[in-house]
């Protein structure tokens, strides 16, 4: 079972690892910079070209890329377990929608967010105690904890 102080860290990697693969998401210059080398990513993995993105699935894919950003900001300036578990949530809808993606494309690059994703949904989720010290030091307070 985790301490408390290492499901932050992990809380704390999560959004660091968010933070680097969304931010070309974030507009729609850097976005298309991004979908071009996905694409070519994907064909070098076995799969299709990507089609070119219209002006409205670029804006939600902006938009997407834009709160994840914030979202990371956010975790990494106060990685508490309460958000690790919002954020375990998330990466199993996250993760869900890219099974079926796999399902219904040859898009072998999913493979390379799937799962990480999955894996830090799965971290997050994970039971976690508060040791001693960080229970004296108040560490967390009005966090979420479960018990094993």
């Amino acid at each position: 079972m985790l301490t408390e102080s290492r499901f932050r860290r992990v809380v704390f990697l999560s959004a660091l690892y968010d933070l680097v693969v969304t931010l070309p998401f974030a507009t729609p210059w850097s976005f298309a910079f991004a979908q071009s080398q996905l694409s070519q990513l994907n064909q070098a993995l076995g799969g299709v070209a990507l089609a070119p993105f219209e002006v409205l699935p670029t804006l939600f894919a902006c938009l997407m890329g834009s709160l994840v950003v914030v979202w990371s900001v956010l975790r990494l300036s106060d990685p508490q377990p309460r958000f690790g578990r919002f954020d375990a949530a998330g990466r199993v809808l996250f993760s869900t929608w890219m099974a079926w993606a796999l399902l219904h494309a040859e898009l072998p690059l999913i493979w390379l967010f799937l799962v990480p994703e999955s894996g830090f949904a799965i971290a997050q989720a994970l039971p976690f105690r508060r040791t001693r010290r960080e229970v004296g030091a108040g560490h967390g307070a009005g966090a979420i904890t479960m018990r094993a």
